[in-house]
């Protein structure tokens, strides 16, 4: 499963998009002069953003073709979602007329663009395939309130909440040759009667939390729909600690039934003027704290059983994947609000870049976390990297046995686990597993590590 470009028109191109990607996995940094070893491959970098001939188009149609060849003859779950990048403390310095306008940080002084990626993972064991679709977009730098535009009014397609649509027609357009099947999985904003009546079809379809208490076509309210109904069962789900949440094990309550959606008079004309759908709710039972878990699901999915009930309710909850992109894209990884390239158009590229080295840092922690899934290293390290780590991994093994690793050469999770002890992780076995931040730190440590390996090995053979 290798992460590459495979076409960029032009062979020099080419080798210059992998070293890119390669530097930008080894050295996990985005600044070009930290990812770079002189001027020359500094200039070379910057030049291959600004090169016009390397449309977003371009870089997108590679990182979906990998995507394909990864995913061909499987069921797969695709998450979609966005996140907006603030460049606004670079508003004197960067060209605002390269593709920036408002965004939803500081009010009226965001200054930036919005990403809505669709993720592909597979449907029995979450292992990233890659990305279905990328949209990126800027709205205009002078942007009217929605009362303004008369945003109630607009068609469908004149919205910005069109990106849902659009991005799941894109998908089935990317994938609907080569998969199975697939279940687009989105949050509230995707709660969209058009999407409903639209995007499902024999091989597609749609799992959405439900974001407006809609009336139903039974004259109920949907979030009242349920409460007649009685369980359908019971089951436990761990509950991570998170700020001043604390752990607990959550008791989920599960209940489920075919429901009919209605149109209303802000529907776009020529649709049918109801759907059928199903419902799945999850609620936390027995807590009574500000984030009890309560979810109540939209699917085309035949749900007529308390086992496929679950089934939605866990692939909704792996949305959170897509979550993770943008903390190592952002903040708690490459931090490429802090990119400092002077056209909008080199960081939006350089964003695509980055997702797509993301993939690689998924699959080496899910090779950790489940070890039944088998990856070869050569899906992240190449052979000098694979040596490095063997010799390294020898001054990283505590003196117990429980401090060993217990890996064999070529199991991605015999470097993995070198990687996550660079990362800061103690190496236990009864320790949480790495998480992506972890491996991100790790990644760091390793490239440099091995900078001095090389430079040792010259020496030592002249």
């Amino acid at each position: 499963m290798h992460r590459e470009f495979t076409d960029l028109g032009d062979h020099r191109l080419l080798l210059r998009g992998n070293k890119i990607l390669n530097d930008l996995f080894s050295r996990s940094v985005h600044s070009i002069r930290q990812l770079t070893d002189d001027d020359a491959s500094a200039k070379g970098f910057y030049r291959f953003l600004l090169n016009e001939r390397i449309s977003e188009d371009e870089l997108l149609s590679n990182l979906i073709g990998n995507c394909k060849a990864a995913c061909s003859g499987r069921y797969v779950i695709c998450f979609q979602d966005t996140t907006e990048i603030n460049l606004s403390s670079h508003g004197n310095r960067i060209n605002k007329t390269s593709g920036l306008g408002t965004t939803n940080a500081n009010k009226v002084k965001g200054l930036g663009f919005f990403i809505h990626p669709s993720l592909v993972v597979d449907a029995e064991n979450c292992i990233p395939y890659g990305y279905s679709d990328i949209k990126i977009w800027n709205r205009p730098l002078e942007f009217s309130s929605k009362f303004e535009r008369q945003y109630q009014s607009l068609p469908i397609e004149e919205k910005e909440s069109y990106k849902w649509i659009e991005a799941s027609n894109n998908t089935k357009s990317a994938l609907s040759d080569v998969v199975k099947g697939m279940l687009i999985v989105q949050d509230r904003e995707g709660d969209i009667y058009e999407q409903f009546a639209l995007i499902p079809d024999g091989h597609t379809d749609l799992l959405v939390r439900a974001r407006s208490n809609r009336t139903l076509g039974d004259k109920t309210k949907l979030f009242d729909c349920l409460s007649a109904y009685e369980s359908a069962g019971y089951y436990e789900l761990p509950v991570a600690a998170k700020g001043k949440r604390k752990k607990r094990t959550a008791k989920i309550e599960v209940r489920y039934r075919d429901i009919e959606i209605k149109s209303t008079k802000g529907t776009s004309k020529g649709l049918p003027t109801t759907v059928p759908l199903f419902m799945v709710e999850a609620k936390e039972v027995g807590y009574a704290g500000e984030d009890s878990i309560c979810w109540r699901l939209l699917t085309t999915l035949p749900v007529e059983s308390i086992e496929m009930a679950k089934a939605c309710i866990e692939w909704y909850s792996w949305r959170w994947t897509i979550e993770e992109v943008f903390k190592i894209l952002k903040k708690e990884g490459y931090n490429i609000e802090a990119s400092e390239l002077e056209y909008a158009s080199s960081v939006k590229k350089l964003s695509i870049l980055i997702m797509e080295v993301v993939i690689k840092l998924f699959l080496m922690r899910l090779s950790y976390a489940e070890p039944e899934i088998e990856l070869s290293a050569d899906s992240c390290f190449t052979a000098q990297e694979q040596e490095f780590l063997d010799h390294r991994i020898i001054r990283l093994e505590g003196k117990t046995q429980k401090q060993k690793n217990p890996y064999q050469a070529k199991d991605l999770k015999r470097y993995v686990w070198a990687i996550a002890r660079l990362g800061g992780w103690k190496g236990y076995e009864s320790n949480r597993h790495p998480g992506i931040t972890t491996l991100w730190i790790g990644i760091k440590y390793f490239k440099a590590s091995m900078q001095g390996w090389d430079i040792h090995r010259d020496v030592s053979t002249r």
